[in-house]
């Protein structure tokens, strides 16, 4: 602001700028930067900007270290990973020879372990409040041990339900004293009680998968041996719907964010994403594994989901895409038979067959830790150059690129040619027939055989 001093025939012009607008409050601070955002000013901000998102993402892939730690002390291979929905650091495992191990992952060791079954467990869940947990052996018994705040477990069961069968997997329902295990039934339990309230039974195949809904809670979807899905309602006498694919699915997760959403973890390398309301035609098609995908779990935010696959790696997937972001593999680790990721989103942990447990950090080049306010900013700023910049080839071409074993790599190029034979064969079907005769088929269509109400 310019004044005007008067003297008689003297005038003077005195610039007179407010002190706030350009000091700093403490010598602490950073110093105030003039800027004018006029485009006039910038003609190569978008150059700078670029260099930016490039240079981002190669810091990106230089700092990309997920694995964090192993856990171990299980003597057979892992078959079963559960959290609990009220602890953050606590996870159970399950092992082939029947051992029971509750982990902390703030001290990455076993708090304390149990032997539950005589062989095998096959189903392993937290009760809602996390006060105990249910497991389900090959020994056909139903067990339910206490678990402390410290993560002590219960040296002999709270309860066991001697049954008439082995079954095969266990879930707790989200708001009530309700679990669902299944078998050569679907039979839904009550806690108290020593008979299940209710079976299911559709055909002659035994069930090896069932999972709760955790918003439409008394919905119930299970994987059985002929290649079905099946949705029932817990408050019904049968069955809902019946979904007939051409491989057998061997996992499924429901969205924890959108309730008629669930993804099925399937034989032939593939996943696929449905909605209830419509079954006669995924919504995607997730590929990337070269062998049987074992086992899939949503992220908290329902955005993104981790899978477990028999070519011994671990991928992440948007929930929105086709392909997977990220591939998590080591040298030792072998077929991935479960994994799980934490309910605060930033954790993901895998057991496999060489009696490991593998923690990951779910965004490999994630810093851990407490960031201060200037670097929150600027990875944040990062964040968005990348995401505005992610289609120009180089840039796509930095962060897809990944080391993979040399396995993976090779069955992988074979895949991608066996998938353009088969293209190549039903384009020249289609051309050498009469119209019509050979109709379009979508990729999202052609795993469905048939859907039965």
């Amino acid at each position: 602001m310019a004044t005007v001093c008067k003297k008689k025939n003297f005038s003077l012009k005195v610039l007179s700028r407010n002190p706030d607008n350009y000091k700093r409050e403490t010598k602490l601070d950073i110093h105030r930067a003039p800027q004018n955002p006029e485009a006039y000013l910038h003609p190569f901000a978008l150059d700078r900007e670029y260099q930016r998102a490039l240079n981002a993402t190669k810091l990106e892939r230089v700092f990309a270290k997920p694995f964090l730690c192993g856990l171990e002390g299980h003597k057979d291979s892992i078959e079963v990973l559960a959290k609990f929905p009220t602890r953050l650091a606590h996870i159970l495992s399950a092992a082939s020879d029947g051992e029971i191990r509750l982990w902390d992952l703030s001290t990455k060791k076993c708090v304390s372990s149990v032997v539950a079954h005589h062989g095998l467990v096959h189903g392993l869940c937290s009760h809602r409040t996390g006060q105990y947990f249910i497991s389900c052996g090959q020994d056909a018994n139903i067990k339910f041990w206490g678990c402390s705040e410290e993560g002590q477990i219960s040296p002999d069961p709270l309860k066991t339900l001697l049954t008439k069968q082995v079954y095969q997997c266990v879930d707790h329902h989200e708001k009530e004293d309700i679990f669902v295990t299944c078998g050569q039934s679907l039979d839904v339990w009550i806690g108290d009680r020593s008979q299940p309230l209710q079976s299911y039974k559709w055909g002659l195949d035994s069930m090896h998968y069932v999972r709760f809904n955790r918003i439409e809670t008394h919905l119930v979807a299970a994987a059985a041996d002929d290649r079905s899905i099946m949705l029932y309602d817990t408050r019904g006498s049968s069955a809902v719907q019946k979904l007939i694919m051409k491989m057998k699915t061997n996992a499924i997760s429901w969205n924890p964010m959108q309730a008629f959403v669930f993804t099925a973890a399937c034989d032939d390398y593939n996943l696929y994403t449905y909605d209830v309301r419509n079954l006669r035609m995924a919504t995607n098609k997730h590929e990337d594994h070269i062998a049987a995908v074992m086992d899939v779990d949503y992220a908290p935010t329902g955005k993104e989901f981790v899978t477990a696959g028999y070519d011994k790696c671990v991928r992440i997937f948007n929930a929105v895409e086709g392909h997977s972001r990220d591939i998590y593999t080591t040298k030792r680790m072998q077929r991935v038979n479960h994994v799980l990721w934490s309910m605060d989103n930033k954790y993901i942990l895998s057991g496999s067959d060489e009696m490991s447990i593998r923690l990951w950090k779910a965004k490999a080049s994630e810093k851990l830790g407490v960031m201060k306010p200037r670097e929150k900013t600027a990875f944040n700023t990062t964040e968005v150059l990348k995401k505005t910049f992610k289609d120009y080839p180089e840039i796509r071409r930095i962060s897809r690129h990944r080391h993979v074993p040399k396995m993976i790599y090779h069955h992988k190029q074979e895949m991608r040619d066996i998938k353009e034979s088969q293209k190549r064969k039903e384009s020249n079907r289609r051309f050498h027939s009469k119209p019509g005769a050979v109709p379009f088929q979508p990729e999202r269509k052609k795993q469905v055989v048939e859907v039965k109400d």
